[in-house]
């Protein structure tokens, strides 16, 4: 046989293992790859887009990760379940995801608001680091799993504000028959000290503020609150909100449908979830400046919650965490975790960040930046 032909005929022969190579490796890619779509629903409305829009970062990617096979159709609170039900419908299978806050469930049992977050607690960079290197996650989701879910860590807000208030606080006594806007852990530490925690609505907020119905309210931070125009009926804007040093927002799965999700699906979920937990808390520091300046700027009054009353906070949150420790076994073996690691995040965060921090705090208050 001529080199030619030699050539010819195994180039042939070549491309036809190719080919049939092709042909049988093709149903392998497909059970790989299998056409998903599931349905998401969010405990948050449209017009919160920052938090809301979390569900669409994680779906977005996933769907282009994956060439548009796994689609998670994202849903607003109220269109398919009302928002506070969210972790309830995946949890049933009704739908195969929630973007919710663990805090939302406190009623049902105080371990649920572990793995977003309880008061005096950790920062946003204190709670992912305990997350995702400190057992954080296995630890929530061993809990998670009695509800048949399964969950991620899927945003966060940084340290909210602690609320709008229709006069000054400047002593505990002011606290005392204060009704305030205010649900789940941090309403029951705050009646400790006198405070009439009342559950409402998003929308009745503003309302009840202006006619006096209540003193105050707790909501998210600048950038969301400017949107609700409380500054116009409750000029006192307070800080810091201790109870939400950084609230983990989640996604939770049916884990029956998780577990059945290819390896590399899973791997590709976790990826995306990860990427929107994290573009949350970027968007929230780059918008929250420029509301704030814009709040001031119509009315809004900055004010500190001073040391005593911080400290009287504190020493009601540890009451309550000493009370449901002892009878809540979930409860103590999450707490304890966080609670030891927050001794070691507070002990490196006052040296070099806060330092550097603290510098950089003064220049920009000498207009030197």
């Amino acid at each position: 046989m001529d080199r030619r032909s030699f050539i010819r005929k195994a180039g042939t022969t070549g491309v036809g293992a190719v080919a049939a190579g092709a042909a049988l490796a093709t149903p392998a890619i497909a059970q790989s790859n299998p056409k998903i779509t599931w349905r998401l629903a969010s405990s948050f409305p449209k017009s919160l887009e920052t938090v809301y829009g979390g569900g669409e970062v994680m779906a977005k990617m996933l769907s282009e990760a994956t060439d548009g096979n796994f689609q998670i159709q994202v849903f607003a609170a109220g269109e398919l379940v009302p928002g506070l039900q969210a972790a309830d419908a995946a949890s049933t299978g009704t739908v195969e995801v929630a973007h919710t806050v663990g805090y939302y469930y406190w009623g049902k049992d105080p371990a649920w608001a572990l793995g977003s977050d309880v008061p005096f607690s950790l920062n946003a960079r204190g709670r992912n680091a305990w997350h995702y290197h400190g057992g954080g996650i296995e630890l929530y989701n061993e809990f998670l799993a009695k509800q048949n879910l399964f969950g991620l860590p899927g945003g966060n807000t940084g340290t909210q504000m602690g609320g709008w208030f229709r006069k000054e606080i400047n002593t505990l006594d002011d606290l005392k028959g204060l009704k305030m806007r205010i649900a789940g852990f941090a309403g029951a530490v705050v009646e400790k000290l006198g405070v009439v925690p009342q559950q409402l609505a998003g929308g009745d907020v503003y309302p009840s503020l202006e006619k006096g119905t209540i003193d105050a309210a707790e909501w998210v931070g600048p950038y969301d609150d400017e949107k609700l125009g409380f500054h116009k009926v409750a000029p006192y804007y307070y800080y810091a909100g201790w109870w939400e040093g950084g609230p983990t927002v989640h996604f939770m799965f049916n884990k029956d449908k998780y577990e059945e999700l290819p390896a590399a699906y899973k791997a590709m979920l976790h990826t995306a979830c990860r990427a929107a937990d994290a573009d949350m808390l970027q968007r929230y520091d780059y918008l929250n400046p420029k509301a704030l300046r814009s709040l001031v700027a119509n009315g809004a009054q900055l004010r500190p919650f001073n040391q005593e009353i911080l400290s009287a906070c504190f020493d009601a949150a540890n009451e309550i965490y000493t009370e449901m420790s002892a009878k809540n076994e979930e409860f103590r073996k999450i707490w304890d975790s966080m609670a030891a690691f927050r001794k070691d995040h507070y002990l490196w965060a006052q040296v070099a960040e806060y330092n550097f921090d603290t510098f950089m705090m003064v220049q920009q208050r000498a207009n030197k930046l």
